[in-house]
């Protein structure tokens, strides 16, 4: 599996588009599963189709049409046969332009700011009726002898009597009884990463990452892996679920938002590497220098020596 070929498939590709004008998953999943079998350069790309088809899931006739369509648009090419497989060269200096991000950003913006002006729509119509059909009452219609007088009616929101301080106990020590029943906490249940947190009661709203039913794939589990070994891909995929149901932000994209996110995390932590402090480091008098545990055994030395000299001065 080449790293650059897996990263071209996922980011780098041109995206293809469907008749309708959508973008062309299908062909894109197949790519990136063909990407892990080409080297650095594209070449010697010959996974059978079963392959692609355990990869991705599809039939294998809905492997084979979306690699017609990406061998059109000039993204593969033949390049000879291995045993009954056909061996690809993935064109890896094909690029998307980079308007596409700028197109991706666009639509979220559009998209959020309609659902907004749905809401304002909404608001303002719902609850409001219409003057002419509401009914006008005369005061001297509504019921006025029947009515209780307030002064014979008890306080409706009293719950208990004061009693005189002197014949109670001391207030700390005895136990305070109210009519309400006590209110316990609402519980969630745990869910696994890219799942929903909320009970099956609908304890709580749900974010639109759990809308979107997001989950990281086997795919991009592995391409994590080789382009960032030593990241811990479960940590910082929880902390990308936890982010986005906490804000309640919503992505075009979601598995592009978490390969973002996946890059930041590396960047993040190789910054946080190069800020660590280098260790022990010692120099002899002959000029050799020493560090880590023989620096660290060199200077207790030193001080003993230090010591011993000035016993026998």
């Amino acid at each position: 599996m080449s790293i650059e070929a897996v990263k071209w498939a996922m980011d780098d590709a041109p995206m293809l588009r469907t008749p309708a004008g959508k973008p062309d998953t299908t062909a894109r999943h197949v790519l990136q599963a063909m990407a892990e079998h080409a080297d650095s350069r594209g070449r010697n790309c010959h996974p059978s189709v079963t392959r692609v088809q355990y990869r991705t899931g599809y039939d294998r006739r809905t492997v084979q049409r979306a690699q017609r369509r990406l061998e059109l648009e000039k993204l593969i090419e033949r390049d000879g046969a291995v045993e009954d497989r056909v061996r690809w060269k993935l064109s890896l200096a094909t690029t998307r332009p980079a308007a596409d991000w700028e197109d991706i950003k666009r639509a979220e913006e559009e998209e959020r700011a309609a659902t907004a002006s749905r809401v304002r729509k909404h608001r303002r119509t719902k609850g409001v009726t219409d003057s002419a059909s509401v009914t006008e009452t005369d005061t001297k219609s509504v019921t006025g002898s029947a009515v209780t007088d307030s002064a014979s009616v008890s306080n409706a929101f009293e719950v208990r009597y004061v009693t005189d301080s002197a014949s109670v106990c001391n207030a700390p020590s005895a136990a305070l009884t109210t009519n309400e029943p006590p209110v316990e906490p609402p519980t969630t249940a745990m869910a696994g990463v890219g799942a929903s947190t909320y009970g099956p009661g609908g304890l709580a709203p749900s974010a639109p990452i759990d809308d979107a039913g997001f989950v990281v794939t086997d795919s991009m589990r592995r391409w994590a892996a080789g382009v960032y070994p030593g990241l811990d891909i479960e940590h910082s995929t929880a902390q990308f679920v936890s982010h986005y149901r906490s804000t309640g932000a919503n992505r075009h994209s979601w598995p592009d938002a978490w390969q973002k996110w996946i890059r930041d995390d590396a960047k993040r932590a190789s910054e946080r590497q190069q800020q660590r402090p280098a260790g022990n480091v010692f120099q002899l008098p002959s000029g050799q220098t020493l560090s880590g545990t023989d620096a660290t055994v060199a200077g207790w030395a030193a001080i003993a020596a230090s010591f011993d000299s000035e016993d026998s001065a």
